[in-house]
């Protein structure tokens, strides 16, 4: 987090939303969903005016997930669920009660997407899948985390459907993509997102800063719309926005 720190004041940064601790085990366990929940909070308790946290959950164990969202949103200092990264499909009807939960709270959900050229890992989401879950959900707010990685495709995937915004982070910063988001979708539905410590800040910071858009647009995409997406349940929890 020192580091994380650092980095983020020399580009401007001045919130970190931080998930998933430093797991990129595939397969998470109940244990390791809690060992690295443990760490954000530690995090956020020892960054308490520079980092956020979001809660990891699994829908391969939806029991367990509704216990940890109760642990660490609604009784601890979380703000945010995801990203979700887990042994199951986000379509799978086991994401509906965690789902159910984030709405209660009015919480954010982001849910990792992606769509490889050579397939994707077993349960691992496209667009395709958080529209599915998105439509059967129409209460809850969902951000795309990395719009399916091939990004012209998952916008047109998520366009109609209002209630997801597409998150920019995870790829190449390639000059267009935050032009063709904000055509297709309109600024309120774009956010960026660094993916740090896979990627750099500056690089995807790029995307929005070299993008021909107006201002107020980029002033969106770059702080407006997740301060807007997460102000219920910062009020609720009595933080500063």
């Amino acid at each position: 987090m020192e580091v994380l720190v650092r980095s983020a004041d020399r580009v401007g940064i001045e919130r970190l939303i931080l998930s998933q601790g430093f797991s990129s085990v595939p397969h998470p366990t109940p244990n390791i969903l809690r060992e690295e929940n443990d760490r954000v909070m530690r995090a956020v308790k020892r960054f308490p005016d520079r980092a956020y946290g979001s809660v990891f959950l699994s829908p391969s164990f939806p029991e367990f997930s509704l216990r940890e969202f109760d642990r660490c949103v609604r009784d601890g200092p979380m703000v945010g669920v995801g990203e979700l990264e887990a042994d199951k499909r986000c379509n799978s009807p086991e994401h509906d009660a965690i789902v159910e939960r984030a709405i209660s709270m009015k919480v954010p959900i982001l849910q990792h997407t992606w769509m490889k050229a050579e397939g994707n890992d077993p349960g691992e989401s496209t667009p395709y899948d958080l529209v599915e879950l998105a439509k059967r959900h129409p209460e809850a707010n969902f951000i795309c985390a990395h719009t399916g990685g091939e990004w012209e495709r998952g916008i047109r995937i998520i366009r109609d459907t209002k209630n997801i915004l597409a998150e920019i982070a995870g790829f190449d910063p390639t000059s267009g993509v935050v032009e063709m988001a904000v055509r297709e979708l309109g600024a309120e539905r774009v956010v960026y997102g660094s993916d740090v410590g896979g990627r750099g800040f500056a690089s995807q910071l790029a995307k929005v800063v070299g993008a021909d858009i107006p201002t107020a647009a980029k002033e969106l995409v770059l702080g407006g719309n997740l301060r807007r997406l997460f102000a219920p349940i910062l009020r609720a929890k009595g933080y500063k926005g």
